[in-house]
């Protein structure tokens, strides 16, 4: 992961040295993936997507004969409708209604086989398409899974949504229609080409005159096409990841009356994306008229040519209407093609934009390394060649004169070292941006150490799966956060075996029961946006019997009492006590009274230990945590006597 500290998930750089962030948040603002300036590798793009095709190539096959079909059936319609014409105009006035009825019998056959042909290849086409669809969207769901999470420290949610909604969909309706359209095309365009050099070669020229010109002037255009659909989609990208932000922090907007400053960045945005959309609209506009001009004139010039060879007795009436009609076949693909182009720029603009978080390295989860496999039992190592992940046993966790910087030259964390034992509790404590945050995310292996080590008892965290490291912790944030779904699959979520008896002793454990009991639905009650139809106490201990579940050996708790009240904060601190019995606990706080009983505590200023020890002796000895523990406690007693004397 290293290769990905200061550079975004592709590799470019995407912030100036000097700024620092936090985990989970997006430093200055959302980050969109746009394009490329240099021209993308189109071949690689088309057989990277037929790839998808794996299992399906039989059904192509059977759609590209029924195409075939299809367009044999309609090529060979126009050269029957003509002598169909010859049976009235040939005759002097006597028609030979048998070869009349016989060639309208023929017509009607070829012209029921195609339409047959037609609706069963786009049935076919349309159940092969989602199939491939279907693949794509899987696989970029599964790969976002396994990404490191400094690739989403620095890409907006909303562009990522858009990648996965919009740019698929795009690719869906290039395979749905464009394969068809190309492969009928491309039949229709050789076999009217053939039968008008059949009818007349030189009526052939005449009509083929003007088609350099169009051709010409289509690729003028399209080479813009396609960087114009590019930046349109990242642009669409750039206005989700404001609305999914804005909706998402709406009562913050709301509670600093910043309506009319979102809408003016909406308006920004919105602005950029019409003027994108505008010019991407007008290249693509302006093929199919182009085309259909050229396509006019070419049947001009054919018609005026073959009405003088009819008066010159060179060709009969019907092989002219034949001719017209396959001059009509003849500039319809080209027509179709052009159209194509707009539909297949956009569909290739999508897929470089799935591919390029698909060529971002994932997190390697699984793998044990042959030093790791030596340290655990025959019974654990049982269990991981069944694919199951489990807590290890950690008596003992060690930093070990750890440094750590997101960007080079700016460091977060400075030679941390410290040892925190099994039924022991560390605090951290110190200013904002000290880093406390930082060494949670090392130990979790969201980012791993610049310099030292994290020891599991004696084994670096670095040589086990980052899924077996982190299977052995649970975390309970200050943020919660809750899925929408039953409380019962939110607490289960920490281990999705666990029964329901075992659910539900969990919850009475930390004193979540009584509150869940009377909730509609009990613990089949549906949570919803986030769990906002319960109070924040309420969901903190259900993040907190969700973290206890797991039976994790190692328990971080970020701050998990600041956001609730006095009478629910007991609550969590009598839960505490009992989760923490027999774990490694690491606690980062805020506030310092929720800390006292802590066996050791860290003082953590600009990424570096201060100060360590417990309460007592901290408090002694008169530094830094000293000065914070009462200008704390002086701040909250002046908030007390304010609030006292306005009420």
């Amino acid at each position: 992961m290293a290769e990905l500290k200061g550079r975004d998930g592709f590799g470019r750089t995407s912030h100036p040295i000097g700024m620092t962030f936090r985990p989970g948040r997006s430093p200055g603002g959302p980050v969109y993936l746009g394009p490329k300036e240099k021209p993308k590798n189109t071949k690689r793009t088309i057989l990277r997507m037929f790839q998808f095709l794996s299992g399906g190539w039989v059904t192509l096959f059977f759609v590209f004969m029924l195409v075939f079909i299809s367009s044999l059936s309609n090529l060979f319609g126009p050269y029957l409708i003509g002598k169909v014409v010859d049976t009235f105009v040939g005759g002097a006035g006597r028609v030979d209604f048998r070869a009349f009825t016989h060639l309208l019998t023929l017509l009607l056959a070829l012209y029921s086989v195609g339409g047959v042909c037609t609706f069963f290849q786009y049935y076919l086409m349309a159940s092969l398409s989602q199939d491939v669809v279907f693949k794509i969207r899987e696989t970029l769901f599964h790969h976002l899974q396994v990404l490191p999470v400094s690739f989403f420290d620095r890409q907006s949610q909303g562009d990522l949504m858009s990648r996965m909604t919009n740019d698929i969909e795009n690719i869906n309706m290039t395979l749905s229609q464009g394969i068809l359209q190309v492969f009928s095309s491309f039949i229709t365009l050789m076999g009217a080409f053939l039968m008008m050099l059949f009818l007349s070669p030189t009526l052939t020229w005449i009509a083929l005159f003007v088609i350099p010109f169009g051709f010409l002037l289509t690729s003028l255009i399209a080479h813009n096409t396609r960087r114009a659909f590019s930046l349109q989609q990242s642009a669409v990208g750039n206005l989700n990841g404001l609305i999914e932000e804005t909706i998402t922090g709406i009562w913050i907007v709301k509670a600093f009356t910043g309506e009319r400053k979102v809408m003016g960045r909406f308006s920004a945005i919105n602005r950029e994306l019409r003027k994108q959309g505008i010019w991407a609209q007008i290249l693509a506009g302006t093929v199919p008229p182009l085309m259909n001009l050229m396509n006019n004139l070419s049947f001009l010039f054919t018609a005026v040519g073959g009405g003088w060879m009819v008066l010159q007795k060179a060709l009969s009436v019907g092989t002219v209407a034949s001719f017209l009609q396959y001059s009509r076949q003849f500039m319809r693909p080209i027509n179709e093609f052009a159209n194509q182009i707009n539909l297949l720029q956009a569909a290739l603009a999508g897929a470089e934009r799935v591919f390029e978080i698909l060529d971002v390295t994932p997190e390697e989860l699984e793998p044990l390394e042959e030093n790791t496999r030596a340290s655990l039992s025959n019974q654990e190592l049982k269990k991981v060649g069944s694919k199951e992940m489990f807590p290890m046993q950690v008596n003992r966790l060690s930093f070990t004169k750890v440094c750590f910087s997101y960007f080079p030259e700016v460091p977060v964390l400075r030679e941390i070292t410290f040892d925190a034992w099994r039924g022991k509790t560390i605090a951290i404590v110190g200013p904002t941006g000290a880093g406390k945050t930082t060494l949670v995310s090392l130990l979790t292996r969201f980012y791993d150490p610049d310099v030292g080590m994290i020891l599991f008892d004696e084994q670096n965290t670095r040589t086990l799966p980052k899924t077996l490291v982190r299977r052995s912790l649970g975390i309970v944030l200050q943020d919660t956060y809750l899925f929408s779904a039953t409380v019962r699959e939110n607490i289960r979520y920490g281990r999705l075996d666990a029964t329901d008896e075992e659910v539900e002793e969990i919850a009475r454990l930390v004193e979540a029961d009584s509150f869940i009991r009377k909730l509609p639905q009990g613990y089949d009650t549906v949570l919803t946006d986030e769990g906002l139809n319960i109070s924040q106490g309420e969901r903190q201990l259900i993040t907190l019997a969700r973290a206890l579940l797991a039976n994790p050996p190692i328990l971080i708790l970020d701050e998990a009492t600041s956001n609730v009240d006095s009478r629910t904060e007991l609550h969590i601190q009598r839960a505490l006590r009992q989760i923490r019995k027999g774990r490694i606990s690491i606690m980062i706080a805020h506030r310092l009274s929720t800390i006292r009983d802590a066996d050791m505590i860290l003082v953590l200023q600009d990424g570096r230990i201060i100060e360590r020890g417990n309460h007592r002796t901290l408090l002694e000895a008169g530094g830094v945590y000293h000065t914070l523990y009462h200008a704390q406690f002086q701040r909250q007693a002046e908030l007390r006597f304010f609030h006292n004397l306005v009420e």
